[in-house]
């Protein structure tokens, strides 16, 4: 069995690598978990370890903080020796993080081969550091699983050779289901806030592109707390550096309801329960739409196109009138599809789901089994 080096940083890659590390735990798969530490909050890190049963990481880098490069550099220094000295068979990055990048690029120097989970997003906007990130991880990786026909479309215009890309769906699809069950079973945050289902709207702010722009912050920031004061509650929780903006650019809304980071099964529940969700975050667009609830993306462009064709999302530029939309976009249902999968078959790596014995509990758990098995043929190649 190959011995597998999991990297990762933030939020978004806890919840796409949980059902792969359970199935690489259950198989007896060698698998270390490296944290580099980019999400350092306990809200924001550590609870998701445990809500999530992922293993507790073989290696913590406690890299965060600074700039782009500066926090790029210090992962790059310590993750060429680490995979020096621990030699994996494989390399496997999730989704478009500094974390990611750096993963890929010290194992791509030491000839290590890079699995990219989530492979093939493109925002078309260069200056966002996430989408530098994919495009030079999708061009080092030596296997690339993509979520979407878009994704994988993306990646032959831009001359990926074919053997590398596998069209597999979203991961995260089947978290949602799998963790959105639980969540209405543990989760009490609701009560705990006093917030009534389907009467809240539901607001993260934390790319670089509205938190480093005190225009867009104050614009996204009033807007919300327009809402709060004259329609429905605004319950947020605040992103670090959110919260570090809004003290450096002296904004203090008065009616937004602020909350501190909240766990996964939380979060899902404030999703899950919302009438309408405002976010910069692309991992919260698709959980928006997994959850059934409509979004408006405080961005000008998005990797998830599909959503906004389908009705589910809506972009706004926060220089825009935020509460307008809003109201304009709450309870509003978009058409059906299936660009994610159907919650069994997006699991797949591959291939199909064989037949109807998969319960709905054992879908991430499959999935994961699959991108091993996927991973495995290439690796024998």
């Amino acid at each position: 069995m190959p011995r597998i080096l999991t990297v990762l940083g933030a939020r978004p890659q806890f919840i796409k690598a949980a059902p792969v590390s359970r199935a690489f735990a259950e198989a007896g798969i060698d698998e270390a978990i490296v944290h580099t530490g980019q999400h350092f909050d306990e809200g924001m890190s550590e609870i998701f370890f445990e809500e999530l049963e992922i293993p507790k990481p073989s290696f913590n880098l406690g890299i965060h903080g600074g700039g782009h490069g500066l926090m790029t550099g210090a992962m790059l220094q310590a993750l060429e020796p680490l995979m020096e000295s621990e030699r994996p068979d494989w390399v496997l990055v999730y989704g478009d993080t500094n974390s990611t990048l750096a993963g890929a690029l010290s194992a791509s120097k030491l000839h290590i081969p890079v699995a990219h989970v989530e492979a093939g997003l493109r925002s078309f906007n260069r200056r966002m550091p996430e989408e530098q990130n994919r495009i030079l991880t999708d061009h080092l990786a030596d296997v690339l699983f993509t979520p979407t026909d878009t994704a994988t479309a993306r990646l032959r215009k831009e001359g990926i050779p074919e053997e590398r890309i596998h069209l597999v769906g979203d991961v995260m699809y089947d978290a949602a289901l799998y963790y959105g069950r639980l969540a209405d079973e543990r989760s009490n945050i609701l009560s705990r806030y006093s917030l009534a289902s389907g009467d809240y709207v539901l607001a993260t702010v934390h790319r670089a592109e509205n938190t480093d722009d005190p225009e867009r912050l104050r614009s996204i920031m009033e807007g919300l707390d327009e809402v709060a004061r004259q329609d429905k509650t605004v319950v947020m929780p605040l992103h670090p550096r959110t919260r570090a903006a809004c003290e450096r650019y002296g904004i203090q809304p008065r009616y937004i309801q602020l909350i501190g980071p909240v766990g996964y099964l939380d979060m899902v529940a404030l999703e899950r329960h919302a009438a309408v969700i405002a976010t910069d975050s692309g991992g919260v667009q698709k959980e928006a739409y997994f959850h059934g609830v409509p979004c408006v993306t405080l961005r000008d462009e998005t990797e998830w196109a599909e959503l906004v064709e389908m009705g589910w999302n809506r972009l706004l530029s926060p220089r825009f009138e935020l509460r307008d939309a809003l109201l304009a976009q709450m309870w509003i249902t978009g058409s059906q599809g299936a660009p994610y999968g159907d919650g069994s078959t997006v699991g797949q790596i591959a291939c199909h789901v064989p037949d109807d014995s998969i319960s709905p509990k054992s879908y991430p758990l499959w999935c994961a089994r699959q991108l091993l098995n996927t991973v495995l043929e290439e690796a024998r190649r």
